[in-house]
C-alpha cells in the first residue's frame, strides 16, 4: 500500500511493517502522520506474505506452537522475501540502504531487526515497536540506527527485550536507542508515534558523529 509517493525524486523511504493478523492498513495512521512530516518522502506499507494461520489478516513467519525453540527458525524461513520486498520498494524509489528506513510493529519489528543480523546495510534506520530480536546478533550493524520502543506492561512480548537488545547492541559498539513506556501493552499508541518522529528528526546517527570526530581529527 502506497502511502505518499512525491512527484520528484524522494529523499527518503519509509517502509511500515505490520503485525500479525493484520494488514498493511493497520499502519496507515502512522504512515499518514510521517507524510505530514515528511512530504519528500516515499512510504509504503508492506504486507506480509502469508495468511495468518487462525483468523484474518498476514502473518510474516507462522503464529502457531511459537517459543523460543522455532523462533529463529521461522525468522530465519521469512527473511528472504522480507529482503526481497525492501530490496523492490528501493528500486522503485530510486533510493538505497542509506536513505531507507524500516519501521516495524510486533512481527514487523522482528523481521526489520532480523534483517539487519543478515544483511547489516539494508537500511540507514529501523524503528521497532513491541518487536525483539529472534537471536541477539553477534555484530553491530555498523550502518544501521536501531530504535526500539515497548510498552512495560507488554504481556505479548516483554520489555525486556528490548532492554536487552539495546544494551547488546550498545556493548557491540553499534548504534541504539531505548524507550519504555509506563501503562502500554502490546499496542501501536499515538506517544510511539510521536517518538518515532522524534528519534527520526532529532537524533543523530553514531556513524555520522563518527565521521564528523575523523573529519575534526585531520583538520
Amino acid at each position: 500500500m502506497v502511502i505518499q509517493q512525491p512527484g520528484g525524486q524522494a529523499q527518503q523511504l519509509v517502509l511500515l511493517f505490520h503485525g500479525a493478523g493484520d494488514t498493511p492498513q493497520a499502519m496507515r495512521p502512522l504512515g499518514e502522520r510521517l507524510a505530514r512530516q515528511f512530504p519528500n518522502a516515499f512510504i509504503v506499507s508492506v504486507a506480509a506474505a502469508e495468511p495468518v494461520d487462525s483468523g484474518t489478516g498476514y502473518q510474516w513467519f507462522l503464529v502457531g506452537g511459537l517459543d523460543d525453540t522455532n523462533r529463529a527458525a521461522r525468522v530465519s524461513a521469512a527473511l528472504p522475501a522480507f529482503l526481497r520486498a525492501v530490496a523492490h520498494w528501493q528500486t522503485v524509489s530510486g533510493l538505497g540502504p542509506v536513505a531507507t528506513a524500516l519501521i516495524g510493529f510486533s512481527q514487523g519489528a522482528t523481521m526489520a531487526l532480523e534483517a539487519t543480523r543478515v544483511e547489516a546495510a539494508c537500511a540507514g534506520r529501523v524503528v521497532a515497536i513491541a518487536g525483539r530480536f529472534a537471536e541477539l546478533p553477534e555484530r553491530a550493524a555498523a550502518a544501521t540506527t536501531l530504535h526500539l520502543f515497548h510498552g512495560k506492561h507488554d504481556e505479548a512480548v516483554p520489555y525486556r527485550h528490548t532492554v536487552e537488545a539495546v544494551q547488546h547492541v550498545l556493548g557491540l559498539g553499534g548504534d541504539a536507542t531505548a524507550d519504555v513506556l509506563p501503562f502500554v501493552g502490546h499496542e501501536l499508541v499515538d506517544d510511539f508515534v510521536e517518538l518515532t518522529i522524534e528519534r527520526l528528526t532529532g537524533y543523530v546517527p553514531k556513524r555520522l558523529w563518527d565521521e564528523a570526530m575523523r573529519a575534526a581529527g585531520s583538520a
